[in-house]
Parts: structure tokens; C-alpha cells; sequence
């Protein structure tokens, strides 16, 4: 199979003024949200693939959307996923590298480990799509400097892995309220979803100095400028059990600020925010899974209706390829905020 390219910023249109916004889908299958959990059974890979992607598809295509979807390695590997993963990049989409097991502890994996598990993912996403990932973001916002270090050994442009919130310690207590784990797999996900520091580190799209001297973009998470909240889309359809526009206000305010601070966002989806539990009923664990998945996606449409509003909607590519046109702060592994402005 040669290799398909992936999306350009020719593919937008230079004569529309908006600023760039980009949209990405992290694709935890039904099996890694279990493992995640500790529930038993995962061990079988069992899948709602063939459910989501044609659901999915259908509403980017009718939306003329193109998005990147971060795909996990083991799930490209499965042959019965490779069909469908070939009908994301026949559609114009991107696909990126979501590590090969998904393992919010990626953080742990020693150099060698980590080159293994990387290269094992890109081989397995580039088989099953005919696209060589450029892009990558670790399970549970999970990196290190030497995944760092090995994603720019291995050519890519830009990491999308940080997620700058104050917010992590609540989310990681929550989810071992809510897991079956035990001493071991606690201790093991102790810095799930990030640490308090991690609410200092910038909103905006940045270049990581490495020890070794390279440079690697990053691409946060967005979250709202000043307060650090989240506003990706789980965010917004959990506000929107208490009202719909409360959820619709919190994402006006949070894009005002994006464009008072000149910030580009980066906006987050997975697959359990367009699915209801009537299609993944072994997921009724998860929050927000009793809204009925008609109504999810109804809310996506409207929230993507605001966003284009005032940005051109793009995948992370695109969003990349044009961040590095221009001067781009740059951040050394291991500080708070970036020490300089230069020109990539």
C-alpha cells in the first residue's frame, strides 16, 4: 500500500480570515475504557469500532469536516479494524499515533520501552491506513521527556499530550473512586490525568527544548485561558445535564478569551461523546453515559456551530504546518513557561 499523505494547509482556503482551530478525536476503544476501569473481559479487545466510525464519518462528512483521529496500534493491528481505518483516511481525515496498549502510564516506560511501543503503533497505524502518523498524544495526557526525545528521533511534527489544568487530582480521584484497581494499579496510575503543576503550564502552542538540543511543537489541549478549566467536548455535554445553555455559554466565554489572548484552540473528542450507552452499554460506568447518544451528537453539532463561528475548523496537521509558519515560543522540558520567542 504507498503511503497516503497527511491533510496540508493548501487544503484550507486562504481567503477565509478566520483564525485556525483544530479538532482531534482520541479512539479508546471499548476495551481500553475497561482495562482503564479494571474490569474484567478486556483482555478480549472487544470493540464498538464498527458501530462508531460509520456513525462518526457521517456526521464530519455532512459537516465537510476533517479532523485527526488518534488511533491506538493494537487496534490498527486487529484485521477486522483495518477496513474501517482505511475508510477514516479515504474520507480525508488524519490519523495519529495513540501509543500501541494504551497505558495512562506511559510515563513510566524506560527509552527502549518506549521506542518499542511507539514504533510498534506507527508500523500497525500506517498498514491499516496507508498514512505514516506525524502526530502523537499519550493515554491519560501521559509523557515524559524521553517520549519526547523518541517522537522527534522518529520524525514527527508535533505532540498534542499536555492538558493545562489545575483540575488532574480531581479527575484522577475521582476515577479511583469509581475503579476496581488495586494497591498495585493505583500506585501505577498515581499521576493519572496530571498533577496540580500542570496548571502552569502554557495554553498555547509551543516548542519543547530537549536536553539534546532538538526542538519538538506541542499542541495542548486547550483549556480556558486564565482559570485553566477544561472546555473539551465531555466537559460541555456534563455541564449540559444541567443546562444546555449554561454548557453553551461556558464555550462562548472560553472562546472570548481564547481570541483576547490570541489563543488557537485545540478541541478534544472521544468516542463515548457522540455514543450513548444504548450503543456501548458495557460503558454505563462512565459519566454522561446515561445522555441518550442522539442528543450527543445534536449537542456536537451545535457546539461545532459556535466554534465556527470565529475559527476555520482543521485537523491537527493543518493546525501544525501553520503554527510553525510563524515565530513559535519555546519551552524547556522541565520548566513552567516558555523563555523565548523565536522563528521555527
Amino acid at each position: 500500500m504507498s503511503a497516503r499523505p497527511t491533510p496540508t494547509p493548501s487544503s484550507v482556503s486562504a481567503s477565509d480570515p478566520r483564525p485556525l482551530a483544530s479538532i482531534s478525536l482520541d479512539v479508546d476503544d471499548l476495551w481500553s475504557y475497561m482495562k482503564t476501569h479494571g474490569d474484567p473481559g478486556w483482555e478480549a479487545r472487544p470493540s464498538y469500532y464498527d458501530v462508531f466510525f460509520p456513525m462518526a464519518l457521517e456526521i464530519f462528512d455532512r459537516l465537510g469536516l476533517h479532523i485527526t483521529f488518534f488511533i491506538v496500534g493494537c487496534d490498527a493491528a486487529r484485521e477486522a479494524s483495518q477496513p474501517i481505518l482505511r475508510t477514516v483516511v479515504d474520507a480525508g481525515h488524519e490519523v495519529g499515533n495513540h501509543s500501541y496498549e494504551h497505558e495512562p502510564w506511559l510515563h513510566l516506560y524506560d527509552e527502549r520501552r518506549l521506542v518499542a511501543d511507539i514504533a510498534q503503533a506507527e508500523a500497525a497505524i500506517e498498514r491499516a491506513t496507508g498514512q505514516r502518523p506525524i502526530g502523537f498524544r499519550g493515554p491519560g495526557y501521559s509523557w515524559s521527556p524521553a517520549l519526547l526525545e523518541v517522537l522527534v528521533q522518529r520524525g514527527y511534527v508535533y505532540d498534542a499530550s499536555t492538558l493545562p489544568t489545575f483540575l488532574g487530582p480531581l479527575a484522577r480521584a475521582y476515577y479511583f473512586w469509581t475503579a476496581h484497581l488495586t494497591p498495585a494499579q493505583r500506585a501505577e496510575r498515581k499521576l493519572l490525568f496530571g498533577t496540580f503543576r500542570d496548571g502552569l503550564r502554557p495554553i498555547e502552542p509551543y516548542q519543547w527544548e530537549l536536553s539534546s538540543g532538538r526542538r519538538l511543537l506541542e499542541i495542548p489541549v486547550t483549556t480556558m485561558p486564565g482559570i485553566r478549566s477544561p472546555f473539551h467536548l465531555s466537559y460541555l455535554l456534563y455541564l449540559s445535564r444541567f443546562s444546555e445553555p449554561l454548557a453553551i455559554a461556558y464555550l462562548r466565554t472560553a472562546l472570548a478569551l481564547c481570541r483576547v489572548t490570541g489563543t488557537s484552540p485545540s478541541f478534544l473528542l472521544h468516542p463515548l461523546d457522540l455514543l450513548g450507552s444504548d450503543q456501548a452499554p458495557a460503558l454505563r460506568f462512565f459519566p454522561g453515559m446515561e445522555l441518550p447518544g442522539s442528543y450527543k451528537r445534536r449537542f456536537f453539532v451545535r457546539v461545532l456551530g459556535v466554534f465556527a463561528e470565529h475559527y476555520r475548523l482543521v485537523s491537527m496537521s493543518v493546525h501544525a504546518h501553520a503554527i510553525l509558519g510563524r515565530p513559535v515560543a519555546v519551552h524547556r522540558v522541565g520548566l513552567a513557561a516558555p523563555h523565548a520567542a523565536v522563528a521555527s
